[in-house]
């Protein structure tokens, strides 16, 4: 499942520059699929959903740190462990109970967004 970050963020930053998926971004910024992966111009996501990679996508929220669940892959195929989780002075990174996605699913996107 992908990782979210609760209302109880204190907007440190610690988890951003952890992630290597480039999954996580300050509240308002806008993301683009593009960002830290080989992902460019129109693609099908893993999930279905088509999206044009290098087009700036609303932010997910204007108050506090954001991760993108299409872009989160729990660091499967990086680390052991969720890196925002493990910085997180906090604890407020947790699973999504509303994106449940197998071992096999997250490595699948890791693959996907890194051409590896």
């Amino acid at each position: 499942m992908a990782i979210i970050i609760t209302d109880e963020c204190i907007n440190c930053g610690a988890c951003e520059p952890e992630c290597p998926n480039t999954a996580i971004y300050e509240g308002a910024d806008d993301w683009k699929y593009s960002d830290g992966t080989d992902l460019s111009g129109n693609v099908v996501l893993p999930n279905g959903k088509s999206a044009n990679a290098d087009e700036d996508q609303e932010p997910i929220s204007d108050e506090i740190y954001y991760i993108v669940a299409d872009k989160c892959t729990e660091c499967k195929g990086f680390h052991e462990e969720p890196q925002c989780a493990a910085v997180c002075p906090v604890d407020c990174c947790v699973p999504d109970e509303d994106n449940v996605e197998t071992e096999e699913e997250l490595l699948a996107k890791q693959k996907f967004m890194h051409n590896s």
